[in-house]
């Protein structure tokens, strides 16, 4: 028998690794090159320490990320996007596209809050 709940067209896997509001900018920021978790933090300026180290544990619980300890003095940790990461990021391309080409229209839809 075939399954009919919502999560049978693929979109129930994806967004629960990716969902929220950082997860997907994170791994964007991670994609090209290693970052430490300061340069996260700059880079990402509106996401809380603790947010940030949250998505950065779960994102690695999921195979999304890799982080690398470097045995220095002092010690040095870079996060990565493993092969996984990198091929959501693909995946995540047109739906952001989508994302800037209707933005604009679906903000304007919505009631204003006085």
């Amino acid at each position: 028998m075939a399954k009919t709940q919502p999560d049978s067209c693929g979109l129930g896997p994806a967004f629960q690794v990716i969902g929220g509001k950082w997860k997907a900018l994170v791994l964007w920021t991670i994609r090209t090159e290693p970052r430490r978790f300061g340069a996260l933090k700059r880079l990402i300026p509106d996401i809380s320490e603790k947010m940030l180290i949250q998505q950065l544990r779960e994102m690695e619980a999921d195979g999304l990320v890799r982080r690398e300890v470097f045995h220095e003095s002092p010690p040095r940790v870079e996060y990565s996007a493993t092969e996984l990461g990198v091929s959501l990021d693909d995946a995540l391309g047109p739906l952001a596209a989508w994302g800037k080409m209707h933005g604009a229209n679906i903000e304007a839809r919505k009631p204003q809050q006085g």
